[in-house]
């Protein structure tokens, strides 16, 4: 996603943060990925098994062409955390009451970034059992059924297809959602100088463009591009920033709690907003050295703590200037007259225009790693079939669904509960099953708490989103 940490980088840095919007295990002319070193073992259980699982450091033996420092990992953290979903904060307090945004907030990226530390600390353990010294999302939730009890293993390769394409439904939908924000952010500008019409009329109108960066090649060439995007996003927020600031109301004048019924919806758009598990593998992969990855002030539990202050105070800020005018992207409530908050609307746009071709390339190379052995002698035209195709769905789904909030609240509600909150809890069960689950069981009781508040986000954020999205077609 676009982000507001803005840093000069080439190609290869792009691929080491990219995997929030581009996964480690899609594979392009311009990536270097990390190659993973296999052990054989013997499989007959003897003591030189146990010795050679024992000596084998994973870490030790990992080998990068360009390892990442963790200062640099916790840069990529931040900057692909820092993106969209952000403008929509606001949006999340006003569903959610002043202050239980701030409680609700604090909750969701407790749990978030929980699930993603038991993500990692799995993937170290199984790195250990089956002799490799990185994998990618969908290899830990196949190796851990593999290596869990013996009635998981018939599960390994529904485990890799459930976070596979998950993955591509998250990012696929949030392609759709790009061409809404797209579209209401320039609105905002050119209805000050023409006759207002149809949003929907836009959003089709972007199919071009949108087609155009989803035709570029390869990887490297969005290198600029995202750049680009960091650049236009970082200005735009700083502005908004200070629209924030000037004039705010009494903080007596917003309620605390908002209606019970909205706030599934505002807890699934912090979801959105704040869940990095896309991102997670990628960066530890490519870290020089991954145990500080996490940890109590790991880079993880850092960059997460940086990305939830700023999300509650744009949150906090935005709800309490504009009440309950606060729009959908927070840059819809600046003053249409000024020029600066224009400005604004035309760089967040640009921003998020730029990151949909990043977004794309992940569901491009999902899609096409799956059928390209089908069309080896047409492979080219088969490929941007595919793109055009892929754009065409977005455009359409977009203009069935013209509204931000909804989109983001059902992807946050269903995709990432799901792919952020449940698959690491069950990763996390199978890994250390023979382990046990601690002292009077506990970690059974933290599993079925996250798992609860996954299924609550799902079925009520969903339900919210859903009856929202019909409304549109009313």
């Amino acid at each position: 996603m676009a982000t507001a940490k803005v840093l000069h980088y080439d190609s290869r840095e792009l691929e080491t943060f990219l995997p929030h919007s581009q996964p480690a295990y899609i594979s392009s002319a311009s990536t270097t990925p990390a190659t993973p070193i296999k052990v054989d073992i013997p499989e007959n259980g003897t003591k030189l098994e146990q010795e050679m699982k024992g000596d084998f450091d994973p870490f030790k033996s990992r080998k990068l062409e360009h390892p990442v420092s963790s200062c640099g990992t916790l840069t990529h953290l931040l900057k692909s955390s820092l993106g969209s979903g952000i403008l929509a904060m606001p949006a999340a307090f006003k569903a959610s009451g002043l202050w239980w945004g701030v409680v609700a907030t604090i909750l969701v990226s407790i749990i978030c970034t929980h699930c993603a530390y038991v993500l990692v600390t799995s993937a170290h353990a199984l790195y250990k059992k089956v002799g490799k010294t990185s994998m990618t999302y969908p290899d830990v939730a196949e190796e851990a059924c593999l290596r869990g009890p013996p009635w998981g293993r018939k599960f390994a390769f529904l485990a890799r297809q459930i976070v596979l394409w998950g993955i591509f439904l998250t990012y696929f939908a949030t392609g759709s959602c790009y061409a809404v924000i797209v579209a209401e952010n320039f609105n905002y500008v050119a209805f000050n100088y023409i006759t207002p019409f149809d949003k929907r009329i836009t959003i089709g109108l972007l199919f071009l463009p949108f087609l155009l960066i989803a035709y570029v090649p390869n990887l490297k060439y969005l290198a600029p591009v995202s750049m680009v995007a960091n650049v236009c996003m970082a200005v735009g927020l700083g502005i908004t920033c200070y629209y924030l600031l000037v004039d705010i109301p009494s903080i007596s004048e917003r309620p605390a709690i908002a209606n019970l019924s909205t706030l599934p919806v505002g807890i699934s758009v912090v979801i959105f907003a704040i869940e990095a598990i896309g991102v997670v593998m990628p960066l530890e992969n490519n870290m020089e050295t991954p145990r500080k990855f996490i940890g109590i002030f790991g880079v993880l539990n850092q960059g997460m703590a940086f990305v939830t202050v700023l999300y509650i105070v744009l949150g906090f800020l935005g709800f309490l200037k504009y009440g309950e005018h606060t729009a959908d992207s927070i840059t819809l409530n600046l003053p249409k007259e000024e020029y600066a908050a224009q400005a604004v609307n035309v760089l967040v746009g640009l921003a998020v225009f730029f990151t949909y071709g990043l977004v794309f390339y992940v569901c491009l190379d999902i899609v096409w790693n799956e059928i390209k052995y089908r069309y080896s002698t047409k492979e080219t035209f088969a490929n941007y079939l595919l793109r055009t195709v892929m754009v065409i769905v977005n455009i359409v789904i977009a203009v069935l669904v013209p509204q931000i909030i909804p989109f983001v609240s059902l992807i946050g509600a269903f995709c990432f509960s799901i792919l952020g909150l449940v698959c690491p809890v069950i990763i996390e069960l199978l890994t250390f099953w023979e382990e046990g689950f601690g002292r009077f069981n506990w970690k059974i009781a933290k599993h079925a708490v996250i798992m609860i508040t996954a299924m609550i986000a799902v079925i009520f954020g969903s339900r919210s989103a859903i009856s929202d999205i019909i409304k549109t077609f009313q």
